[in-house]
């Protein structure tokens, strides 16, 4: 079976070559193709050259959307559910509302990404501020195509805010505590203007027309894989991760709802 990764990091190698090797050894053998970008694997996907695709949520969306639904999630980490972004201030602002935001400066991550941008500018606009309308939306443009995988977007957005250079910032919850603790925000010194509501994340996508028989022991060695297990822990550690799970699409309802508001695949 042919997985689809894309490389946002040179780790992402590692990774694959750990996981080949679990699949083999437990005779259901596998291979892999890392790409540059998501939308590269999403057509690849559709048109049959690979079997299963490690999406972005992102990715996900394009994939329903070009296949006009008939994609499956099968399988997500731990990890991947009940995310959620928050809308970071200065502490010595006056701004106490995503009202007061108009008129003012917002830094996201990339364009492309979901956590750091989409829905984030989405809940804003349901609060009645229309990002690049009443407010001005600078985005950190890293590792465009990539859909946020890599942080250093949400981290030259928080960045900015600390330097007095937007008015607020979008950064994955996770990414806040890490942002603080290692200096690129100083502690004390921002607050949380705003949460969204939880959503997920990556998932492994298939065709709805791929036989079951083609990826069903795929699924069963993926939820099997145990982080007790030395062979793979450090693996899973760096696909950060301690458990695989079933897929769920419902996580993706604010994703969906931002990419037809901003008509990102228009």
């Amino acid at each position: 079976m042919l997985v689809g990764a894309v490389a946002y990091d040179p780790k992402v190698v590692t990774i694959w070559e750990g996981f080949k090797s679990y699949f083999e050894k437990r005779g259901a053998p596998i291979d892999y193709i890392l790409y540059s970008n998501y939308d590269a694997q999403v057509e690849a996907n559709l048109k049959g050259e690979i079997d299963v695709a490690w999406n972005s949520p992102l990715a996900w969306v394009k994939s329903q959307l070009m296949s006009h639904g008939h994609c499956r999630a099968i399988a997500m980490r731990d990890t991947d559910r009940d995310l959620t972004t928050k809308i970071l201030t200065r502490k010595d602002s006056n701004i106490t509302r995503l009202t007061d935001l108009k008129g003012g400066k917002i830094a996201t991550g990339a364009s492309d990404s979901p956590q750091a941008t989409l829905i984030p500018l989405s809940m804003l606009a349901d609060a009645g501020v229309i990002p690049g309308e009443d407010c001005r939306v600078v985005y950190h443009e890293v590792m465009v195509g990539k859909h946020g995988d890599h942080v250093g977007g949400e981290r030259d957005a928080a960045r900015a805010l600390a330097a007095g250079n937007a008015d607020a910032a979008c950064v994955l919850d996770a990414n806040y505590t890490v942002f603080i603790n290692e200096g690129t925000l100083d502690p004390g010194t921002t607050r949380v203007l705003a949460s969204t509501p939880p959503f997920d994340h990556c998932n492994f996508t298939v065709r709805d027309d791929l036989p079951e028989e083609r990826f069903q022991r795929f699924v069963e060695l993926l939820l099997q894989m145990s982080f007790q297990d030395s062979e793979v822990r450090t693996l899973m550690e760096l696909e950060g991760l301690k458990r695989w799970l079933p897929a769920r699409t419902d996580g993706y309802v604010q994703l969906e709802r931002a990419v037809e508001r901003f008509k990102f695949y228009a």
